[in-house]
């Protein structure tokens, strides 16, 4: 299995770029399964219906969600009617739609994805420990890649994640900070690792945003209307990799062999 998890998609100029690249990157790097998170990808706050059914047509198989999910008041009634977009699991039970998603890859192999958001410095949600448990109990035996997005604040939530499933799942990803790391490896017992894989969108402002007005905010502390930047625009993703004919993990799973950072600028 090949696996590209493309970051935040940020504004029109993050769909913009995977409109242009993606598929190119699929063709040169024989990807099997395409992931993205897609909650910033209506002007940097939420996704409509309207965009969920662009990205999906990209040849994007899956998007998932986080702490902007809920931003477009229109996404409430269309998430129910689309199971390949994702909210995070460990959301109130009330919430529609679903954080876990089962399908069958290019190359027939089955796969899925769950999404998760943290606790530390965000809303009050179910313990995402407890809901991974819950959430992997419900997989088929038969699906052979899993991944995880884990939409959380800080590093130590989003590591320590990574080691309660090692094993337990092919790749463990992090998202939400908008800032990548270095820090992409292989855990021991075969589940690939990446505390945040970045932002897809414009580089040149903070996280995403106009720099202007988020230096204003900083240094008056009136509120302000935050834009979408526009400049070095990038397309952050992961390429994660598995052998085929590998022994699998304890929880019968593909073990990763690698996890690479890309990084594909606008022409």
């Amino acid at each position: 299995m090949r696996v590209l998890f493309i970051s935040d998609i940020v504004g029109s100029p993050g769909r913009r770029i995977v409109e242009e690249r993606l598929a190119d990157l699929v063709k040169q790097r024989e990807i099997d399964l395409v992931i993205a998170n897609g909650e910033n990808s209506a002007s940097g706050f939420g996704i409509t219906p309207r965009i969920a059914q662009e990205l999906l047509g990209l040849g994007i198989d899956v998007l998932s969600g986080g702490n902007h999910s809920w931003d477009r008041k229109e996404i409430l009634g269309f998430i129910p009617h689309e199971p390949r977009l994702l909210r995070p699991a460990n959301f109130n039970a009330a919430n529609p739609g679903s954080g876990l998603y089962v399908g069958k890859a290019r190359n027939g192999e089955k796969f899925a994805v769950l999404n998760l958001q943290g606790r530390v410095f965000m809303a009050a949600n179910d313990d995402p420990f407890k809901k991974a448990d819950e959430e992997l109990a419900k997989i088929p035996t038969d699906v052979s890649f899993v991944l995880v997005d884990m939409h959380a604040e800080t590093t130590s939530e989003k590591i320590a994640l990574g080691w309660y499933l090692d094993g337990r799942v092919t790749a463990v990803v992090g998202t939400h900070t908008h800032v990548v790391t270095a820090d992409e490896r292989v855990l021991p017992k075969g589940t690939a690792y990446i505390t945040d894989v970045g932002m897809t969108g414009p580089h040149d402002g903070v996280i995403g945003m106009d720099r202007n007005a988020i230096i204003k905010r900083f240094l008056d502390g009136l509120p302000a209307r935050f834009e979408v930047s526009s400049g070095d625009v990038q397309l952050n993703a992961v390429l994660i990799q598995t052998n085929d004919f590998a022994p699998r993990n304890e929880a019968n799973r593909y073990v990763a062999n690698s996890i690479e950072r890309l990084l594909v600028r606008a022409d």
